[in-house]
């Protein structure tokens, strides 16, 4: 396919490009072609840390396993096996467990939907094997948090802690994380898909376009096609698709069968045009795959092709953008995430931004009944954090 956005990929590592041919689909012809050339002069081991940093690695293993097995060291091989069976190991347990809190929630009256995890690995895959969890990601109604919430925790499960400055989490996030100490498994409630001020359905809308799988005995339920694939899409792009498992499940859902007219219209409807079309530009761009015609006018301007391209800076790379990244990161991060908003959702923003957050606490502590002046506070409170952080340049 002749590619149409010619976005600049010189700084991408071989081993990159080898990966992404190993992953696209009907490859098999093209991988033997090349592979002498592909495969010559390979740093192993960036090869191998990019495959699992990636999550792409139960795809590569079995890819390489049927096509050019003898040209991959021995070390690397056994290595790619064994990650690849204990993820399998890893997605059954999952599912078990999916299983059991999808029956807990539908006893107890609860909507849930999963929208990750084994649910959509054996959807669009059909085998769970090839597709790498870390944890449940389950949404439900808003109203109904606190009963999930004391289901979870009589099952042993521990809620991480949240701050509960004037219903801060409400406005700044969209979930709430539960892990279980034994299982070593993490649950995240959802009360929405995606945070503010991203516009989203209602849950009712979702719950009526809902899909039962057939993964386990006792139904579960998740998102709807279309829905599921502005999910995915809003997901990966708000991570900067620093995961190519992200970008290759969007791959993988443009190549089955969806309604690209209700597609489209949620796309308009939910102001998802930035980011389908960097998906779209990327998915054309790394993995040479067609546009339905349908949406071919969505990545048609050169915004898509910018966010596309400052999306390879995560790419090409083993980013962290969590917890670990640098300071340089962290500041292309914050830009970044503005740059995906339309006009509308980064006033939005700026609204939101005006609310209290547990970090002015942190710089003042008022009593409770007291904490209504965090609101007139914030401004001061903020630039004092900023006062503090900064680092004036030393020769």
């Amino acid at each position: 396919m002749e590619h149409k956005f010619q976005l600049d990929l010189t700084d991408m590592p071989k081993e990159l490009k080898v990966l992404l041919e190993l992953i696209k689909d009907n490859n098999d012809q093209n991988i033997h072609q090349h592979k002498n050339e592909w495969f010559a002069n390979l740093n192993w081991d960036y090869f191998l840390k990019l495959a699992m940093h990636h999550r792409i690695y139960p795809q590569v293993y079995l890819k390489i396993k049927e096509v050019v097995s003898e040209l991959v060291p021995v070390s690397i091989l056994q290595t790619l096996k064994a990650e690849y069976e204990k993820n399998t190991f890893r997605m059954l347990y999952l599912s078990k467990e999916m299983e059991r809190i999808s029956k807990l929630f539908t006893e107890n009256q609860i909507c849930s939907l999963f929208l990750k995890g084994p649910v959509v690995a054996h959807d669009l895959y059909g085998d769970i094997s090839l597709r790498t969890s870390k944890d449940l990601d389950i949404l439900i109604p808003e109203f109904q948090l606190s009963k999930a919430e004391s289901l979870l925790l009589k099952e042993g499960y521990e809620k991480e802690e949240v701050s509960t400055l004037l219903n801060e989490i409400k406005w700044r996030q969209y979930h709430i994380v539960y892990f279980h100490p034994e299982k070593k498994i993490q649950i995240e409630i959802h009360w929405r898909l995606n945070p503010r001020p991203i516009k989203e359905p209602e849950f009712e809308n979702l719950w009526g376009r809902r899909r039962m799988s057939s993964l386990t005995t006792h139904p579960v339920s998740f998102l709807g096609k279309e829905d599921l694939f502005l999910y995915l899409t809003a997901h990966g792009a708000r991570h900067g698709w620093f995961r190519l498992r992200w970008l290759k499940d969007i791959d993988q859902m443009c190549r089955c069968e969806m309604d690209y007219k209700k597609v489209d219209f949620f796309i308009k409807e939910y102001q998802h045009q930035r980011v389908v079309g960097q998906a779209l530009v990327l998915n054309s761009e790394l993995f040479s795959s067609s546009l339905n015609p349908i949406l071919e006018s969505v990545p048609k301007n050169n915004i898509s092709t910018k966010l596309a391209q400052s999306a390879i800076y995560y790419i090409k790379d083993i980013t962290h953008i969590y917890g670990v990244g640098s300071e340089e990161v962290l500041k292309y991060h914050r830009r970044y995430l503005f740059s995906l908003k339309s006009i509308r959702q980064k006033m939005f923003f700026m609204i939101i931004s005006f609310y209290p957050s547990s970090s002015d606490k942190a710089v003042l502590t008022l009593p409770k009944k007291l904490h209504f002046l965090y609101f007139p506070l914030r401004p001061l409170l903020w630039t004092s954090r900023k006062f503090k952080s900064f680092k004036p340049f030393k020769k």
